[in-house]
């Protein structure tokens, strides 16, 4: 039951598509984990293989870099790796980074360890610029972590201040490693009568821009330009058929749609026309685009090598609006009632597991079992209790449980030591979270 030996994702599963049922599947979470204190997080081992392949099927080919923010379990992560079609890490900080690149080392030297079985080499690509000077420094004094991980970076002065940080340490640039970097360009789309639409990241926006950056990164001692990445945030994050009035969320999808269409179009070409550019300076090893929610678009992209994507794993419920795909529920967490303020009403120990992004209802937990069953509109998920309502809820008694969804995949990890595999109605597997394993990277 509390075996470390790493989850096989490739075998066949007796009942692959159990969590089809829901009655099933929830009740079976219940009974398989009746042992275990609440709260209890659960990764449902059917829906996981099921939402790992259908993933592979949507990318068309195109290899996933796993994006370990949205997993943030090492088993998980290595599970996936030694699926064919999955290579790589994409993390999200530098000292994540160091820590992944060194356990896979460590355990690649003993047998028994977690090595993930992947016929690539484990490498990994920080996605965000760094400004850590002792993990920069770390890196640096490691020929083979610095072979291993890239740097991300969008400006000069993140040149500058890697420089600044390195010379601190009184090793001259051409004495140590050379730090593999990779350019960020930015994939935000500028929509007729809506504006700029996709998160704000890089700088770098057009050919030009990533030309004069590529030049001064080739020009300077001490980097290797190998690879660029664009992440089309209002594609791969934004579903396309969301909740709400149904009159007001058909005019909502209509216009989601137009908007994707015209932002794969725009990035396609400019995309390709920036990968050109700056392969006509060194020569990338990849080129990194998408996510989730943009597997089948970004995989169509032929100036894309290589695609990230870690949320559609786990599932969690903001993935639901999506026409294209629909995740399985892999991750989840139950909560026990600990009062009955009511007959019709249950109040459950703790639920303020709100996900990051703009406050809204779709941050929320969502409520999965029993059905029928609904938050207090002036109270909703707390941190201390999270009153419930419905149907559902007056069959509730004290110490029965209600399972959740995160709306995230990732950060339900920030909020539990362990994830509870279950198998055909039975925990086969405990694996610790980073937070588990003493570790927490943001």
């Amino acid at each position: 039951m509390t075996a470390t030996t790493g989850l096989d994702l490739a075998r066949d599963l007796a009942h692959p598509d159990a969590w089809r049922d829901e009655q099933r599947y929830w009740r079976g979470l219940t009974a398989a984990t009746a042992d275990l204190e609440p709260p209890v997080a659960v990764i449902g081992l059917e829906a996981l293989v099921h939402n790992a392949r259908s993933m592979l099927a949507r990318a068309g080919g195109k290899p996933i870099r796993v994006a370990s923010k949205s997993v943030r379990v090492r088993a998980v992560q290595d599970a996936v790796l030694a699926l064919p079609g999955y290579a790589g890490i994409l993390a999200y900080t530098l000292p994540e980074a160091l820590w992944l690149a060194e356990r896979a080392r460590t355990a690649a030297d003993d047998p028994a360890g977690r090595a993930p079985a992947s016929s690539h080499p484990f490498d990994v690509v920080v996605g965000y610029p760094t400004v850590d000077r002792a993990a920069l420094r770390a890196l640096a004094a490691d020929e083979h972590l610095a072979s291993t991980i890239t740097l991300m970076v969008d400006s000069v002065a993140h040149l500058d201040l890697i420089e600044a940080a390195l010379a601190a340490s009184g090793v001259p640039a051409g004495a140590r490693p050379a730090l593999r970097v990779a350019i960020e360009l930015d994939s935000a789309y500028t929509a007729p009568a809506l504006g700029r639409l996709g998160v704000w990241r890089s700088p770098v926006a057009t050919v030009d821009d990533a030309i004069a950056l590529a030049r001064e990164i080739v020009r300077r001692t001490g980097f290797d330009l190998v690879g660029l990445m664009a992440y089309e945030s209002q594609i791969a994050g934004v579903g396309n058929r969301p909740t709400g009035n149904p009159i007001a969320r058909r005019a909502m999808a209509r216009a989601i749609d137009l908007m994707q269409k015209g932002s794969i179009a725009e990035l396609a070409g400019r995309r390709g026309e920036v990968v050109a550019a700056v392969r006509s300076l060194a020569p990338l090893e990849f080129v990194n685009g998408g996510g989730t929610g943009s597997l089948e678009s970004t995989g169509a992209d032929a100036s894309v090598t290589e695609i990230a994507a870690g949320s559609g794993l786990l599932g969690g419920h903001l993935f639901d609006t999506y026409s294209r795909f629909r995740p399985a529920p892999a991750a989840a967490f139950a909560l026990p009632v600990v009062r009955k303020p009511r007959p019709d009403m249950a109040t459950l120990l703790g639920g303020g597991w709100i996900a990051s992004g703009p406050p809204a209802p779709d941050r929320l937990p969502e409520i999965v079992w029993p059905k029928g069953t609904t938050m207090q509109a002036r109270e909703m998920a707390g941190e201390v209790q999270t009153p419930l309502s419905g149907r559902g809820a007056a069959g509730l008694r004290a110490g029965d449980r209600v399972w959740l969804r995160h709306t995230k995949s990732g950060e339900l990890s920030e909020h539990v030591n362990e994830f509870a595999v279950v198998e055909d109605g039975a925990v086969v597997d405990v694996v610790p979270t980073y937070r588990g394993e003493g570790q927490a990277f943001l």
